[in-house]
């Protein structure tokens, strides 16, 4: 497969520091490209760097939180100097977790920290990369979302609904982009082997349990990875590598109704969340 955007891509990829950020970051590097590998926690992305170039690669460590606009610009001001130039891609990974509540009972601290990180991360990377990309006339931009964008799981609302809005922005930016030589993608992946559960917000025993249902049927970061850019090379617009995804997307489409009382009728045989928020990570 020619790889037209992510072989020697000179990428930015937030969320670097561990799970498929440090993925996208070490396949990148092994399809020739330089990185840099943005994270909130600088240690973890100096460590993914140090794979990258023990591996033989070129990899650039940036501490950098995405919830603020002013990290993001400075994020942009490093790679252009390390670069030489402005990046071919812009892979838009940082995301944390959230669930366990019903949508009146999320506290207000929790809609603002996820909001930070998954929504305006996103509008954050695309507000300053993208004139960048369309000034070049060539590049990509990978939006990295979730299932949950169409899935709308009940217990998962403030995850849905900021996965949902990166879905929505990034087929608009597609239709804006058309004919710019730029083009952009959507991951939608469902279970994948990282720590997002672990390290996410969620009340008593739901973490335990999304963490063993990640751990039975999740994907390995750098399968999805390899898929996810095979993808974007091909020109595919939404990214779904899992089978269960792409499932998932067809039933929506296809009986919309039908999938949401489904989803309705699975919740009620699920335990109710600790509304004491007891366990909370």
């Amino acid at each position: 497969m020619a790889r037209r955007f992510s072989g020697q891509a000179r990428a930015v990829v937030t969320g670097a520091g561990s799970g498929i950020g440090r993925a996208f970051a070490l396949e990148l590097a092994a399809r020739g490209g330089r990185v840099v590998a943005a994270d909130l926690n600088l240690a973890a992305a100096q460590a993914t760097a140090d794979l990258v170039n023990a591996a033989g690669g070129q990899a650039l460590a940036v501490r950098c939180d995405v919830a603020k606009l002013a990290d993001v610009e400075e994020l942009s001001a490093r790679a252009h100097d390390w670069f030489g130039g402005p990046p071919t891609l812009l892979v838009n990974n940082a995301g944390v977790g959230l669930g366990g509540r019903r949508l009146e009972d999320i506290r207000m601290e929790d809609w603002q920290w996820i909001l930070g990180v998954n929504l305006w991360g996103v509008i954050h990377g695309c507000h300053v990369f993208v004139p960048q990309l369309r000034a070049a006339g060539h590049g990509a931009v990978l939006n990295v979302a979730s299932a949950a964008s169409f899935g709308a799981a009940p217990m998962m609302g403030a995850y849905n609904a900021t996965k949902a809005a990166v879905l929505a922005m990034s087929e608009t930016l597609h239709a804006e982009l058309a004919g710019s030589g730029v083009h952009v993608s959507v991951l939608c992946p469902t279970f994948v082997k990282t720590d997002i559960i672990r390290n996410a917000r969620l009340p008593g025993e739901h973490g335990a349990k999304a963490q063993a249902m990640m751990d039975r049927q999740g994907m390995a970061p750098d399968v999805l990875v390899q898929r996810a850019l095979d993808g974007l090379d091909d020109g595919r617009i939404h990214l779904l590598p899992q089978a269960d995804a792409r499932v998932s997307w067809l039933i929506k489409r296809m009986a919309p109704g039908l999938f949401t009382r489904g989803m309705g009728l699975a919740n009620r045989y699920m335990p109710a969340a600790n509304e004491t928020g007891e366990g909370d990570a």
